[in-house]
Formats: C-alpha cells, sequence, structure tokens
C-alpha cells in the first residue's frame, strides 16, 4: 500500500470511531496525537480505536488525542480533515446504533463535554495549555534547525568542507535569531489577537537598532528578552488591540489601531519589557546552570524521577519557555537530557513486564509492537498501555528515571554539561541533537551512559518490586487457562458429541485505568 493510501486509509478507520464527521468540531495535531475537540464524547469507540493498528493509545484531556506517533500524526491529520470538512463517513466500521433519542445524546454528551472541562479548567492548567500552543508549532523548525547546526559542528571539527560550513551556519541560526517574531505571532493568535500585530512588536527585540537605545540605565542588546519578552510584548499588544476595538469608531479602526496597538506595546516593550524579561532570562539560566554545578545528581534524580507524573498531569509544558530560553541563551538546554531519562525508565520497565508475564500474550503483544517508538522517545504506547494500568511498574519506571537522570547530573556536577540544542525528541532521536562543553564524543557518550543507566535500573526495579505475587498469578494466568481450557474441550468433544461445548475462556489484561491527563 502506498503510503498516501495507507494515511488515507488511518483517517478513514478513526473517523466513524470518534462519531463521524459531524461530531467532530476541531482538529489538530502536536508532536505525537492526532487532537480532536468532539461534540458529542459518548459516540467514541474506544475499544476500537485502541485495537487498531495505527493507533497506539488515548489520552482525554480538553480535547480527545489519539496517539499516532511522530510523522504519521502529520501525514494522517491532512488526511482526516478532509474527510471531516467534505462530511464523508469512512465505510470500513458503522457507527454504532444507540437507544437513546438524538436530543438526548446531544444532552448527554454535552454533560459530559462540560463536566471534563470543569474538572481540567483551572486557570494554571488553562494557562500552560496556551503556553504549549504557543511554543509547539515551532518545534520542527527547533529540530531541523537542531540537527543542521549538529551536521556544521561535526564538519568544522573534522576541518571538512570549510565552503560548505558558513552557509549550514546561516541555515541553522537564522531561525533562531528570529524566534522572537513566531513567538509573538503565536501568542497575538493563541489570546484572541491579530497574529502580524503580535510579530510586529515582537521583531523590535530583535531589530537592530535597539542597540542605540538606553532603558534603565544601559544600553539594549537585540535579542534582549528573548522569547519571555516576545511573549510579554505579544500578550500586551492583544489587550491594546482589544481596548482600541472598543473605542476606535470603526470608520478609522484600519487606520488607528493597528497604529495605537505597535506604538503603546513597542515603547512599553522597549523601555521596559526587554530589560525586565532580559533580566529573568538571565537567571533561568544561571539557576540552571548553579544547580546543575552545585547539586547535578540529586538535581538530575529529581527531575529524572518526577517527569513522568508530570507529562501525567500536564505540568511538563511550563518547562517549554525554560528550554527555549537556555537554548537562545547557551545554545542548548541542559534540561532536556536529563529529562529524557524518564523514558529510559519506561523502556526497561517494559522490558522486565514483558520477561515476567511470560503468559500474558496481550500485554506482550504490546510491548513488543511499543517498544521500538519507546526506544525513539516516543513514551505514550509503554504509558498508557502497559505501566499507567498495572499500577506499580509505573512507579518503577520513575525510579529508573530518576537513575539515569542522576548520573548525567552527576557528570554536569564535574564539569561535563550536555545539553540539546532543540525540545522535542528524547531516547535515541535526541542523539543528533546533542551538544555540550566538552566536545561532541563525552557528550554522546555520558547522554548513552545515561540511557543505558536507565534501562537498567528501571528493568531491575520493575522485575524485582514491580509486582507482588498475587499480581503475578492474575496476570500470568489467562494464556495458560484458555488453552488449558481449550484441551479440555477438544477431549470432551472427542469423547461425546452430545456434550456442550464448554464458553471459551476469557483472558484478563491489565486492569484499565483512567486515562492519565497529558
Amino acid at each position: 500500500m502506498a503510503p498516501d493510501d495507507k494515511n488515507r486509509a488511518t483517517a478513514a478507520a478513526i473517523l466513524p470511531l470518534v462519531g463521524g464527521a459531524q461530531n467532530v468540531t476541531s482538529v489538530a495535531h502536536c508532536m505525537t496525537r492526532l487532537r480532536l475537540g468532539l461534540a458529542d464524547r459518548s459516540l467514541v469507540q474506544d475499544e476500537a480505536l485502541k485495537a487498531l493498528p495505527a493507533v497506539m493509545g488515548v489520552v482525554e484531556d480538553d480535547t480527545y488525542q489519539i496517539v499516532l506517533g511522530p510523522g504519521t500524526v502529520a501525514r494522517v491529520t491532512p488526511e482526516f480533515e478532509a474527510m471531516v470538512a467534505e462530511g464523508r463517513p469512512a465505510k470500513q466500521s458503522a457507527t454504532p446504533e444507540h437507544t437513546l433519542t438524538a436530543e438526548e445524546l446531544a444532552a448527554q454528551g454535552a454533560a459530559i463535554k462540560e463536566a471534563r472541562k470543569a474538572k481540567n479548567a483551572t486557570p494554571f492548567k488553562l494557562f500552560l495549555r496556551r503556553i504549549a500552543n504557543i511554543f509547539v508549532p515551532l518545534i520542527p523548525a527547533l529540530i531541523g534547525c537542531g540537527i543542521i547546526a549538529g551536521i556544521n559542528g561535526l564538519l568544522i571539527n573534522l576541518e571538512w568542507l570549510p565552503s560548505i560550513t558558513p552557509a549550514l551556519a546561516a541555515i541553522a541560526s537564522g531561525f533562531m535569531a528570529l524566534i522572537a517574531v513566531f513567538v509573538g505571532f503565536n501568542t497575538a493568535k493563541e489570546f484572541g489577537g491579530t497574529p502580524i500585530l503580535g510579530g510586529a512588536v515582537a521583531a523590535i527585540i530583535v531589530y537592530a537598532g535597539v542597540a542605540n537605545i538606553e532603558a534603565f540605565g544601559q544600553k539594549l542588546s537585540p535579542g534582549q528578552g528573548g522569547v519571555l519578552g516576545a511573549l510579554g510584548a505579544a500578550v500586551l499588544a492583544t489587550y491594546v488591540e482589544k481596548w482600541c476595538r472598543k473605542w476606535v469608531p470603526e470608520a478609522v479602526d484600519v487606520l488607528v489601531t493597528p497604529t495605537l496597538t505597535v506604538l503603546i506595546s513597542g515603547l512599553v516593550t522597549i523601555f521596559g519589557l526587554m530589560f525586565l524579561a532580559g533580566e529573568v532570562s538571565t537567571g533561568i539560566g544561571t539557576a540552571a546552570n548553579w544547580l546543575l554545578d552545585n547539586t547535578g545528581a540529586f538535581a538530575g534524580l529529581v527531575l529524572g524521577g518526577l517527569f513522568l507524573p508530570l507529562v501525567m498531569l500536564g505540568l511538563h509544558q511550563a518547562l517549554i519557555p525554560i528550554h527555549t530560553t537556555l537554548i537562545e541563551q547557551q545554545g542548548f538546554t541542559v534540561l532536556l537530557p536529563i529529562l529524557a531519562m524518564a523514558g529510559a525508565g519506561q523502556v526497561g520497565c517494559a522490558i522486565a513486564v514483558y520477561k515476567r508475564l511470560k503468559h500474558n500474550k496481550s500485554i506482550r503483544t504490546t510491548i513488543r509492537s511499543a517498544l521500538p517508538a519507546g526506544f525513539l522517545g516516543v513514551g505514550e504506547p509503554l504509558i498508557y498501555g502497559v505501566s499507567l494500568p498495572l499500577g506499580r511498574p509505573f512507579v518503577t519506571a520513575c525510579v529508573g528515571g530518576a537513575a539515569g537522570g542522576a548520573f548525567i547530573g552527576f557528570f554536569s556536577m564535574i564539569g561535563d554539561k550536555v545539553g540539546s540544542t532543540a525540545i522535542g525528541p528524547s531516547g535515541w532521536a535526541l542523539f543528533p541533537l546533542l551538544d555540550g562543553n566538552k566536545g561532541l564524543g563525552p557528550t554522546i557518550a555520558i547522554y548513552g551512559g545515561g540511557l543505558l543507566v536507565g534501562y537498567l535500573v528501571g528493568f531491575f526495579a520493575t522485575y524485582f518490586f514491580g509486582f507482588s505475587k498475587q499480581m503475578l498469578v492474575e496476570l500470568n494466568a489467562d494464556d495458560a487457562a484458555a488453552d488449558t481450557d481449550a484441551s479440555d474441550t477438544e477431549a470432551s468433544d472427542t469423547e461425546t458429541a452430545d456434550t456442550a461445548t464448554p464458553e471459551p475462556a476469557t483472558r484478563p489484561t491489565a486492569p484499565e485505568a483512567e486515562p492519565a491527563r497529558a
């Protein structure tokens, strides 16, 4: 099957299982997930979705999120959007029958949706989601430019292709030089303003001419305040624009509102926000370096051990501006390689579960299909399909992440910093983005060592402490019982034709758990 046909088939299989085109109110995607707004949550067939070969898991938050994995989700989403726009349901699966009337279904779906939104829509979580919506669209460019920067650094160190390296440097650095503009554009869009006005105000931060301006007794420098300054400037521009829309007559709105928005927000940015955001950005860099220089092993243990729970709660989104600020300042973020160790602990945990549950074919099948993605840093299939439903293994996976984080943090304490030039990937996929202060060789060795520690500790912690005796008996009994029943049935059928066929034995799988909030 051609790739386009495969992606179209995946979209076609998903659509009826989420209630059809009429039930989809919005479509978006991030690095790994197809994010859907739904009119009636009760129409979704969760188990049928999870059973699709292309679906790695589902997560319910403010949107219904279907985990498809990196690369795949970017290709399936346009196909899905096209089907929704055309109102064309997939033919592979029929919409389930319901005994309730349409009015009752609508009321039920609205109640479920409102209850879910009320549960998750705390001011802090809403703020973090907005932050994620601003920065997540920038990740592909960060990854692409980061990899090019790594290739360029390697060529420079090897003294290869000297005529090409300046061009690669320009390609790798161009986006980072103007990242404030993109942040301003996305911020205004997210907060309900005109995106281009947010970008225009944020562009002041990177304009070379600000070097001739003095604020708070010192000369400004281009880029001062970085993404934090751009974020603040664009939010201010949005509120100024909304204020102008209320008071400026419609006849002159097209002239007056943009002018006042850029003028007022620009002046505040130059004579206030750039300096203040610059101080905050410098403080973030100083704090991160101090933390790892002085408490590296302990800091790594805490960060690596708590990252999976942070992801479950959605609090990891608060780290995105911090990563971006560190990349702006230092060329790499020293936090991401430590946080990536959580995925290593998860992989080690999954391998231990595979070894311990030798007779549970369903869980072992899930692990075999999800492990390749886990090694590449896509952890949702293993989290939602293995460790989280089982309970204890989720904790032991965090122990593995803590050990890997402590390993990398220790080397940071002794002066060997390991960083990433972009955010997004982890696991083996982070190797092309690694950078550090001691050269590429030591950086790769330390990060690889951290992964190995995470794998091993996650494995042994899960193997020896991840299961109670009762869990092992219950979770290993299913296939053995099924095989015994099948043998007994065959023997019984041979002895007498009058004997009724016994009911097939059911195979309990891992206990279901409410999807974690990511």
